[in-house]
């Protein structure tokens, strides 16, 4: 979400920021572009920005930073289809044109560096990615103030991609500087304020700080209802947020009414069949799924699964995670002949569009690998089990939370094969990676 609440503001940028030094031709393209973007239509749109972008070649010059545009919007939305190596490739050439035309340490140039920057992150390379954000971060520093909302931008990218690392002590300054910095200089109901409280409630509530997270969730809420009226999509990413917020704290029913807003808001705003709508239908399902309403939940999932297949195609990362979540309630209510293949596909999916070493990967590899060792299958699951460990290793580090789960998954499974030797310094070392991540208690 995070990456695509940053690139849809770009593309709009992109279409409308320098209309006056476009043909009238190219600015309709880029205007139409977005439109089609944000209705979740990417084929449409890519369609039109390649059109765009070869009238683009024909009215700048090769350094021309407006070429730059075209390159940045067709990254934008390669990387939307999951087609993040090409998105790359494009983002590069944006970079390359911005360097060359601007110098660089233009603002111009830190933009590019970001979005170069998120791919790299999509692409499970995170320490160049790191680089990249840092140097967009310096970039904006130097040449805007160090309190200017493109450097709350930075920080907040930054914090992200190291909270994902499980580096969250580090995270949190990032995300409190860049909250100060969009609080002060934007007008009190700016929906920035509104992605920034919520970055930092997320960080929060990863350390069990469940009422602040709450608390803060709930402005940015609030915020973002202000800013952009009750019925905008962005409230709906707000509401979605906070009833995380409320599961984490077993307010089921709480929570349940929350979702159901959010996609509400999203049905009517982006209609039925937007791949946004999707994740609202996946979310509300888990929901359903933790208060035993599996039938309902399975209609839910089954429902995102066709319009992930739909709007993005059957190869598309999204859709793996729709039948890795119908596979999942389909097992709980005991059909786990009709699971195994779900989850199977989804691995599929997974290691072909994401390569062998992605993170979802080991997810994926996971998932399956506990189906397969609560069906007695141990000889199966266990090389599983190791390879999504390995993977969590040299994507994270030895210290991630998400590591600890994989170890504490292996060391059952072997404790309850009388491997207790084997799980036990496992079991050890999961709760030791806990307790420095959330603290002992």
């Amino acid at each position: 979400m995070r990456l695509r609440r940053i690139l849809a503001v770009l593309i709009w940028l992109a279409s409308a920021g320098i209309a006056s030094a476009q043909s009238p031709a190219l600015i309709e393209a880029w205007q139409e572009t977005a439109s089609l973007y944000r209705a979740g239509r990417y084929d449409d749109a890519m369609a039109i920005a390649e059109r765009a972008i070869a009238t683009a070649e024909r009215e700048f010059a090769a350094d021309d930073p407006r070429l730059a545009i075209g390159f940045t919007n067709l990254g934008v939305l390669l990387a939307a289809q999951a087609r993040h190596a090409e998105a790359e490739a494009m983002h590069r050439r944006a970079l390359a044109i911005r360097e060359a035309g601007l110098g660089p340490d233009h603002p111009g140039v830190a933009a590019a560096l970001n979005n170069l920057a998120a791919t790299l992150d999509e692409l499970a390379r995170a320490d160049e990615a790191e680089a990249l954000y840092r140097r967009a971060l310096a970039i904006r520093e130097v040449a805007l103030g160090p309190d200017h909302p493109d450097v709350a931008v930075s920080l907040n990218n930054l914090g992200a991609l190291i909270a994902a690392q499980g580096r969250l002590a580090e995270a949190e300054p990032l995300y409190r500087r860049s909250l100060a910095i969009r609080e002060a200089a934007l007008p009190a109901g700016d929906p920035s304020i509104g992605v920034a409280l919520n970055n930092l409630a997320s960080r929060v509530g990863s350390a069990g700080r469940c009422a602040e997270a709450e608390a803060l969730q709930r402005r940015a809420l609030a915020v973002t209802e202000a800013g952009l009226g009750p019925d905008h999509p962005e409230v709906a990413t707000a509401l979605n947020n906070l009833a995380f917020v409320l599961d984490d704290q077993a307010r089921y029913a709480e929570s349940e009414a929350v979702y159901r807003r959010s996609l509400a808001i999203r049905e009517a705003a982006l209609g039925p069949d937007h791949p946004l709508v999707a994740g609202s239908l996946g979310n509300l399902a888990a929901l359903l799924e933790t208060r035993g309403r599996y039938a309902e939940a399975e209609a839910l999932h089954r429902r995102a699964l066709v319009i992930a297949e739909a709007r993005l195609g059957p190869d598309h990362p999204a859709v793996a995670t729709a039948l890795n979540n119908l596979a999942f309630v389909i097992d709980s209510g005991g059909r786990g002949d009709e699971a195994e293949p779900l989850y199977r596909r989804a691995l599929a999916i997974r290691r072909a569009a994401l390569g062998l070493r992605h993170p979802d990967v080991a997810n994926a590899l996971n998932n399956l690998a506990t189906f397969l060792s609560a069906t007695g299958r141990d000889a199966e699951a266990e090389p599983l089990y190791r390879e999504a460990l390995a993977i969590r290793e040299a994507t994270f580090g030895p210290d991630h939370p998400d590591v600890a789960t994989v170890l504490a998954n292996l060391a059952i499974m072997l404790a309850d094969g009388g491997r207790t030797a084997e799980a036990e310094p496992m079991e050890r070392r999961a709760l030791a990676i806990r307790e420095r991540a959330y603290g002992p208690d």
